[in-house]
């Protein structure tokens, strides 16, 4: 059996739901039974298929339903048991290393770096490299005030994360991004674990260079495998979200991978795309009801 979530917050109602029904009813698919997550919000349609059929359905309701997001997967193993997300664009809403290169001028050039890299354009750890080596230099003391200026969780962060917690899930964050970032991002929205690159620094400014081994799309699946393992759970129970190409075999691996506002080859390989709803998406997908959320 698999389940089908219709979101559209603020403007689902039942003439959508019924144009989906008959959409359904199109493909020959049995889906009669449908339920309220949260009225005018989230609903779940019930649809008596195997899971052969999921990629097809979810191809059909993503095509013809305008600005809604649609979560179809097995009804088993829904709520998930950890979650493992990007930072950059996905947990919050900006480019760190972009915002950071603005302080040292060079905000456009590395910008189209970064687009590149995310599309999966370039070659992730050439990228990095090449794009860290512009702020040689600069102080570290704009690290803490791209940060502070700059920097904010995008909308539902925060409750994504605490409400998993809340039900006993694990939480990751994985970025291809920095620990100087990535660490009070991780503080702030609740994150049990951090896997970043490091910035290496001297006398105060930066010298251009990553130390260390690069978190880079590789680095982020062995990662989720390994908190995977270390729970002791199947795969099934992973959520993965991300935005960009080095996302893509975390997102795969998990039993539900989310391209988020994704570049075009995460959405070839995510199970779902969330492009219209903020992170909160992801609760209603696995079934808790905004009066479930911890609304920090």
């Amino acid at each position: 059996m698999l389940i089908a979530t219709l979101i559209a917050a603020g403007s689902l109602n039942q003439d959508r739901i019924d144009e989906a029904l008959r959409l359904l009813a199109s493909a020959r698919v049995n889906a009669e039974t449908w339920s309220w997550l949260d009225e005018g919000d989230a609903a779940d349609i019930t649809i008596e298929e195997a899971p052969e059929r999921l990629q097809e359905i979810r191809l059909l309701l993503e095509r013809e339903l305008k600005g809604m997001d649609v979560v179809i997967q097995p009804a088993e193993h829904r709520q998930k048991r950890l979650l493992v997300a990007d930072m950059d664009s996905t947990m919050i809403g900006q480019e760190c290393i972009d915002e950071l290169a603005d302080y040292a001028g060079m905000k456009d050039e590395i910008a189209a770096v970064t687009d590149a890299a995310m599309r999966g354009e370039i070659d992730f750890a050439t990228a990095l490299h090449q794009r860290v080596a512009t702020l040689n230099g600069l102080g570290t003391g704009c690290i803490q005030r791209c940060r502070e200026e700059r920097i904010r969780p995008n909308p539902g962060a925060r409750i994504l994360v605490q409400t998993m917690k809340a039900r006993g899930a694990g939480t990751l964050l994985v970025t291809g991004g920095f620990h100087d970032f990535a660490d009070p991002t991780a503080a702030e929205l609740g994150f049990d674990e951090v896997r970043a690159n490091h910035l290496d620094s001297i006398h105060g400014h930066l010298t251009g260079l990553v130390t260390g081994e690069i978190v880079d799309a590789a680095a982020k699946c062995e990662a989720l495998i390994q908190r995977r393992n270390h729970m002791g759970i199947e795969p099934a129970a992973v959520l993965a979200v991300g935005d960009g190409a080095n996302d893509a075999p975390m997102i795969v691996e998990a039993g539900l991978g989310i391209a988020y506002r994704g570049k075009p080859k995460l959405r070839q390989v995510a199970d779902a795309r969330i492009d219209h709803g903020d992170l909160t998406a992801l609760l209603w997908a696995q079934g808790i009801r905004r009066a479930e959320w911890v609304q920090a």
